[in-house]
């Protein structure tokens, strides 16, 4: 292994899923201008993110997602053929 090749600079960081609210903390050396009060009464720094998995289709079963750019609309439509014939495949 190479050393000296990992950043040392770790530090708790809250991101937060800004299409459902939700956020959680983890490790990181990401940089934000942003910052947080936790309910611990610590300061974080804040990522907000457009989406995460308490909000993807994938993993909360929910086939359509409101986007407000529409680029999960237009991946959709874009697909619609494939997805009925995997659809109907996994019928018979």
């Amino acid at each position: 292994m190479k050393k000296d090749i990992h950043p040392k600079n770790y530090r708790l960081v809250v991101f937060k899923d800004m299409s459902n609210g939700e956020t959680f903390t983890a490790r990181s050396t990401v940089h934000t201008k942003d910052t947080v009060t936790m309910d611990d009464g610590k300061e974080y720094p804040l990522v907000k993110l457009e989406i995460s998995d308490t909000s993807h289709p994938f993993y909360t079963g929910k086939r359509k997602l409101v986007d407000s750019t529409g680029r999960v609309d237009k991946f959709m439509n874009k697909y619609k053929k494939h997805y009925e014939n995997r659809k109907k495949k996994n019928q018979q």
